[in-house]
């Protein structure tokens, strides 16, 4: 997959609040390299993709075909899967639940693409990273390789590095980011010096081993002395719907012309608002928010229910 057309736009935002606060925000709009493989999902795939189809003895080791796991609503089995299309690679999503008659627009798009489709009930879905797991899955479809769900591998972490080479960081005090997996998080930090201050929102409440995924995702780091978390801004929980969190993605969209999803970049920008509000941010502050996609996930909201 070449990633060379795959720039994003960085946007600067215009607000009395940062004008009032001495501070400059910017945008790094990963939601608009690609009208299906939007945000860092096709980052962190990059690696692995580019094993399966070009590592010695590729086809004898992983017969071409990808598994990989994820949810009803994934932002990444969407695009693992449209990725494979365009590759030519096989692909099998293993999803968390029971197949429902009406499916969701996620998944519908997944076999749209190509997808095979694997459901597991919730309990079975928590030993997907176990060896036994896995060797069910290939004695079940046969050689492939493995991906974990979100790309959740140092392999993933390589790759959302890319993302850093895509624009020029230097000029930012700070780069803020929604933290799920921590995959991308990982990458960033690997990519920039340290005198960059990397902020971390993580999405999923009580999230407290991020420093132990960061040892595993990128055990080159010695230290994170340049990060900082933004905690208690996951609203109900992952995934969750939340009524106060649309009102202010609303907000976004009428401010700044900026359309967010409700899991990830949603929370990321109430989070570095609110800390502008509270001078968490010196004057003179250059930030810069990543917009890492997950667009798709807005269509499983009520009609209205966003501004655009």
């Amino acid at each position: 997959m070449n990633l060379d057309i795959l720039k994003p736009p960085v946007e600067k935002l215009s607000d009395t609040l940062f004008e009032e606060k001495e501070v400059n925000v910017f945008m790094c709009r990963l939601d608009k390299v690609h009208p299906i493989l939007s945000g860092n999902k096709i980052y962190k795939l990059h690696y692995f993709l580019q094993e399966v189809l070009e590592s010695e003895n590729a086809l004898e080791k992983y017969n071409r075909t990808i598994l990989t796991f994820g949810g009803i609503y994934s932002n990444h089995l969407a695009a693992t899967a449209y990725a494979c299309k365009m590759l030519d690679i096989k692909c099998i999503g293993v999803v968390r639940g029971q197949r429902h008659p009406k499916s969701t627009h996620t998944l519908k798009q997944c076999e749209a693409d190509g997808m095979h489709l694997h459901f597991v009930n919730k309990l079975k879905y928590q030993f997907r990273d176990t060896m036994g797991f896995q060797d069910e899955m290939t004695d079940m479809f046969g050689k492939c390789l493995i991906i974990p769900e979100g790309g959740y591998h140092p392999m993933g972490t390589k790759g959302a590095s890319l993302i850093m080479e895509a624009f020029n960081f230097k000029k930012y005090s700070h780069i803020c980011t929604a933290t799920g997996t921590a995959t991308t998080l990982a990458g960033i930090l690997t990519a920039v010096p340290s005198t960059i201050e990397i902020i971390s929102v993580p999405v999923l409440k009580n999230m407290t081993d991020i420093n132990d995924r960061l040892k595993y995702l990128a055990p080159q780091l010695l230290h994170t002395n340049n990060l900082q978390i933004l905690d208690n801004y996951y609203f109900n929980g992952y995934g969750k719907r939340d009524d106060n969190l649309f009102a202010f993605m609303n907000q976004c969209w009428l401010n700044y012309k900026i359309p967010l999803d409700f899991v990830y970049t949603g929370k990321m920008m109430y989070a570095v608002i609110e800390s502008i509000k509270k001078d968490f941010f010196k004057r003179g502050s250059e930030i810069l928010c990543l917009h890492t996609g997950g667009l798709q996930g807005n269509i499983s909201l009520p009609l209205n229910t966003l501004l655009y």
